[in-house]
């Protein structure tokens, strides 16, 4: 499916009013999209209850990376909080950028690269990993086929970068990534997947980057906050609170959102939870005018 077809159904599942957590009608309608990588739920959930509470009727949808992209750039979407820049999404950021606005990060110093248990105290670099490879049946554990990192990983194993060349990528998702992770460290069996940080597992587990001295994942990077162009004219007071928002004091309550959701609890209820717990840390990081 293309993603101006995907854009198109999205538009079509928000007119009807089944994605995410929608209220009656109140200040206007705000739409968030997102991606299924642990943190980004949680943020984007968090500031949709934000919104919510606020009297904005949300509409909060879980997409792939691709059409994450096009729908804010088509104005089918309002905001996206999961840009991985400069490296990871560079070429969505360039291909979208005239219809979009970049608020700067909701996160800063995100790592991903390559993930092996601290208990493969041998495996410390990419260069560790070719070297054991059949440790690992050669295979490195993936998500969805569409992220950054994967098509990163991809490249480099069809180029044979550092030897990468013996893997086979396997394509999945975060959940599925997730699961095998904790299979392998009950029994402390080898395995590599595709892992960034922030993610929840990092808290499960006692985890590892690679070394990665071919710079298949670039440099540490930041996960930005990106809204569609216009977005300032028309809804002026939601543009104001993306921009002004104190992520580094809101950090823990998406910490504590991710958890709750990773023990299985859904992450509206999650985040709606944790709005009512953490109200104290969330006011110093909102404009006075969106407090509830």
């Amino acid at each position: 499916m293309s993603a101006k077809v995907c854009v198109a159904t999205l538009a079509a599942l928000l007119l009807l009013g089944v994605a995410g957590c929608a209220e009656e009608e109140g200040r206007g309608h705000v739409d968030l999209v997102y991606v299924e990588w642990d943190r980004e739920p949680a943020v984007t959930y968090l500031v949709g209850e934000i919104l919510r509470r606020g009297n904005y009727n949300v509409s909060v949808t879980s997409v792939s990376n691709p059409v994450m992209w096009a729908a804010v750039a088509a104005g089918e979407a309002d905001a996206h909080f999961s840009g991985w820049l400069p490296s990871t999404h560079g070429s969505e950021w360039e291909e979208h950028r005239e219809n979009l606005v970049d608020l700067g990060p909701n996160y800063e110093d995100a790592a991903l690269g390559l993930v092996v248990p601290a208990y493969l105290e041998e495996i410390q670099s990419i260069d560790d990993l070719v070297e054991h490879a059949e440790r690992f049946e050669r295979l490195i554990i993936g998500i969805d086929p569409d992220a950054g990192m994967m098509q990163q990983t991809a490249a480099a194993i069809g180029r044979d970068v550092g030897g990468l060349g013996v893997f086979e990528l396997v394509e999945g998702s975060d959940a599925t990534m997730t699961a095998a992770l904790d299979d392998a460290v009950v029994g402390e069996e080898p395995i590599v997947v595709t892992g960034w940080d922030p993610h929840v597992k990092f808290a499960r587990h006692d985890l590892r980057i690679l070394d990665d001295p071919y710079g298949i994942y670039g440099e540490s990077e930041a996960i930005h906050t990106i809204v569609r162009e216009g977005l300032a004219d028309d809804k002026p007071a939601v543009y104001a609170l993306l921009s002004a928002i104190e992520w580094e004091i809101l950090e823990d309550a998406v910490q504590e959102i991710m958890l709750r959701s990773s023990e299985g609890v859904q992450t509206v209820q999650a985040a709606r939870d944790v709005a009512d717990e953490y109200y104290e840390e969330i006011r110093t990081a909102l404009p006075d005018e969106f407090l509830w």
